[in-house]
């Protein structure tokens, strides 16, 4: 029995139940969309340095919330000037709300109105509108215009338009003829924003039958073939004007011309079978579009800062750590005093990056470096064992030769410390890499990280750097000398 019933159900109640499913799925879609930005504002992780400059992004960010908590559904007519945008959106309220007028380029900034769908608003006629109309009940229908795409000061204009497209919801590009190539243009471009649009051929009224239906079809099979389906065109006369014969005093007929009631209700179902369909998941989905690109934005900028900021410190704790071990002509103090150093660093960059580590886990970290730069971390340490030992012997024998040997000293001294400091200089970099990517070392492992940033690394050049800001400043500090009578 149940599955005759099953068997027995209508093509509408097959759609339904679609449709349902549909409403459901974009309902966990919306919810999902709202906690993910919630989230995101939550955990910024902006320094007050970072956010300058990014107030915008961060504000719109804000206002994308509130749009998802209030239900927002925004629709924006783009399109050159003349085209009757302000007009179509009249006609689809139903009120006067937008300037409009025989001026060129009446509508100079982007105004708004609320759109509020019940019977008197949609028109007459229209089959099945008042479900439609149900279905997005509780939603704030938002229509937005905007100045005309080829108006004085157009790239401005232009990049405002392709600005707020990406925000919006749904594009409704207003022609009223066939399509120029500016509007050919500007249409591929916010084509490329990837939201939903339908083109509006408006002033339909203007043109005879015959006339109409040719550049409907130019316009459907030739000029927008690749950026619209037939299904994304709608002809409308968002403010037409018949013309009227009346008799004067005189009995003499004259002919006028009046506005009579819009042509709007195809436009009108279109937008009302959108959103009735996919309402609330393009809407999320829209708004993890935007939210994306302005997140990309606040990491690069945030990641940007916090790279100066640590190319800061490491390289404080290269120079900290040559000057150390150029001092000090002990071999054990040297190895000791170079891991120190190291887990400073490492400590000060999980500090900038938000990361929090201790010193046992920055220790652990440097260990793993260390063994992961394998032969060139043993072969500094040969180096600074050999050159500190001879640098022991050299630091003892300076009050014996009256000096002689300072030179000497010094120069191995600046070489040991050179080598030290190249070390610290990718253990430091290798720090940054690991804690940028939320301590995660990615797909390939810390071993493929360390190779990747040696063989970048300009040995050379960093050592020669760290050789010349030593010898300046050792030019000032006279090295040690160590009795021969102590211990």
């Amino acid at each position: 029995m149940a599955e005759e019933e099953f068997n027995q159900w209508s093509q509408e109640e097959w759609e339904n139940t679609i449709l349902d499913f549909a409403n459901l799925q974009g309902e966990i879609n919306y919810k999902q969309a709202q906690k993910s930005l919630q989230n995101l504002l939550d955990n910024l992780d902006l320094k007050k340095e970072e956010k300058i400059g990014l107030e915008t992004d961060i504000g719109q960010l804000t206002a994308m919330l509130e749009k998802l908590e209030n239900s927002v559904i925004q629709i924006a007519a783009f399109g050159m000037v003349g085209r009757g945008k302000s007009s179509v959106l009249n006609a689809l309220v139903g009120q006067e709300i937008f300037i409009t007028g025989p001026l060129h380029g009446v509508t100079q900034d982007i105004s708004q109105t609320h759109w509020q769908l019940n019977q008197e608003s949609i028109g007459n006629g229209l089959g099945n509108v008042q479900r439609l109309i149900n279905s997005s009940a509780n939603a704030q229908i938002q229509l937005i215009d905007t100045p005309g795409i080829d108006e004085i000061d157009g790239e401005t204009r232009e990049a405002l338009a392709h600005d707020l497209a990406s925000q919006v919801d749904l594009i409704l590009f207003v022609v009223s003829g066939d399509i120029t190539r500016v509007e050919y243009n500007a249409l591929s471009q916010l084509r490329e924003v990837g939201k939903p649009m339908i083109l509006v051929f408006n002033k339909i009224d203007q043109y005879p039958d015959t006339d109409r239906t040719e550049i409907y079809e130019t316009i459907r099979d030739k000029r927008v073939k690749e950026l619209l389906s037939p299904d994304e065109i709608v002809m409308v006369a968002a403010s037409p004007l018949i013309s009227v014969a009346l008799r004067d005093k005189e009995g003499k007929l004259k002919v006028s011309r009046r506005r009579a009631e819009p042509q709007i209700e195809d436009l009108q179902l279109k937008i009302l079978e959108i959103l009735h369909r996919e309402g609330k998941s393009l809407v999320a989905l829209n708004t993890m579009l935007f939210t994306g690109n302005i997140n990309e934005r606040l990491v690069q900028r945030k990641l940007s800062v916090r790279d100066d900021n640590a190319e800061k410190i490491i390289q404080k704790a290269v120079m900290t750590k040559a000057s150390a071990i150029a001092l000090n002509p002990v071999t054990a103090l040297d190895l000791f005093t170079g891991a120190i150093v190291d887990v400073a660093m490492i400590l000060s960059l999980s500090h900038l990056y938000n990361i929090p580590m201790t010193q046992k886990g920055a220790l652990g970290l440097l260990k793993k470096i260390a063994f992961s730069m394998g032969g060139i971390t043993a072969s500094d340490i040969l180096v600074t064992f050999g050159l500190s030992s001879l640098k022991g012997v050299l630091g003892l024998t300076t009050p014996i030769t009256g000096g002689l040997s300072l030179a000497p000293y010094l120069s191995i001294a600046i070489t040991q410390a050179g080598v030290a400091g190249v070390s610290t200089y990718t253990i430091g970099q290798v720090t940054k890499v690991y804690l940028a990517n939320g301590a995660s070392w990615g797909e390939n492992g810390p071993l493929a990280v360390v190779e990747n940033i040696i063989n970048s690394l300009d040995e050379t050049s960093i050592l020669n750097r760290i050789k010349w800001e030593l010898k300046a400043k050792l030019k000032t500090t006279k090295p040690p000398i160590i009795d021969p009578n102590l211990g």
